[in-house]
């Protein structure tokens, strides 16, 4: 067998923590990768996994040789390309937060695998925060700011935020016109994945961001929900402007305190920081920039 494809099967185990889901992703069979491993063990002449009947975990010397077949590995794919000036192909499992996919993603997903026919898509729907390397990710997309350390971000959009409420709230508490007027008012408070906290409504002033905490009679942990809540009248909200753009166009909400927007929100493509960027992902991340600078330009 070739000592590539005994890395690549290793590697994948190592990421998956199991045979049977590295078999599943690579789409072999499983006992192929069980008589790969043993092969590759006693040619090396050394345990690289510990089994058991929970999972499948790394030796001190798999570790050791882990991180250099992912290099390895990682290189031979980019010196192929470079040389064969072939396009990327091969399984690309990518995770999208939910309303950028189907704001910007999914409607030009097409395009995509016309442009790049040996690539094929996993694609998963996502708020959370993943473990990419666990649950054999490649790159997700998100909003927000970066919090894992552990991952490097390819910035592709800065969206705009706007402060928005119900026109049933802002008869009952008044239109804010100031900051110092949020003290009479609520938010609808979203509940971070990343802390377990509701986040602050913050406020461009001058240079300076200002944070504010409203008092909130309900919160959430989803966007949907986030802007049904406000659409029920039940607080302000801080949104990116595409996610209520037919809501403030229906008259179902209304932007509030437009001189002191809230900062613009990065969007970015996010992948380990121990994997070399695959052409693959390189070329999705590549045409995520392009799909929202058209978006932006469009007025989207």
């Amino acid at each position: 067998m070739d000592r590539f494809q005994e890395m690549q099967v290793f590697v994948r185990i190592a990421d998956r923590h199991s045979f049977s889901l590295a078999s599943d992703d690579l789409q072999i069979p499983r006992a192929t990768v069980s008589n790969l491993i043993k092969r590759l063990e006693q040619r090396i002449g050394v345990r690289l996994l510990e089994r058991t009947t929970r999972q499948v975990r790394l030796t001190h010397e798999g570790e050791a040789y882990y991180h250099r077949c992912v290099r390895l590995l990682a290189d031979l794919e980019e010196t192929e390309s470079a040389f064969r000036d072939a396009p990327p192909k091969g399984l690309l499992r990518v995770n999208l937060q939910g309303t950028l996919a189907k704001h910007f993603v999914m409607p030009a997903l097409g395009e995509f695998l016309a442009l790049y026919p040996g690539i094929t898509l996993h694609v998963g729907e996502d708020d959370r925060l993943i473990d990419l390397v666990r649950e054999g990710v490649d790159c997700v997309l998100r909003a927000g700011a970066l919090q894992d350390s552990s991952l490097i971000g390819r910035q592709v959009a800065l969206m705009e935020q706007v402060t928005a409420g119900s026109p049933a709230y802002l008869k009952a508490y008044g239109v804010p016109r100031t900051l110092d007027d949020l003290q009479h008012h609520l938010a609808v408070d979203y509940v971070s994945s990343a802390t377990g906290r509701p986040a602050s409504l913050d406020f461009q002033v001058g240079k300076d961001v200002v944070a504010r905490r409203l008092k909130a009679r309900i919160s959430v942990s989803g966007a949907d929900l986030y802007t049904g809540a406000a659409l029920s009248g039940l607080g302000l909200v801080q949104v990116p402007r595409y996610r209520i753009e037919n809501e403030l166009a229906e008259g179902g909400l209304r932007v509030v305190l437009p001189g002191n927007p809230p900062p613009s929100m990065p969007v970015s493509v996010l992948y380990p920081q121990n994997r070399q960027l695959s052409a693959r992902v390189r070329v999705f991340a590549q045409w995520l920039a392009q799909r929202f600078e058209a978006a932006s330009a469009r007025g989207a």
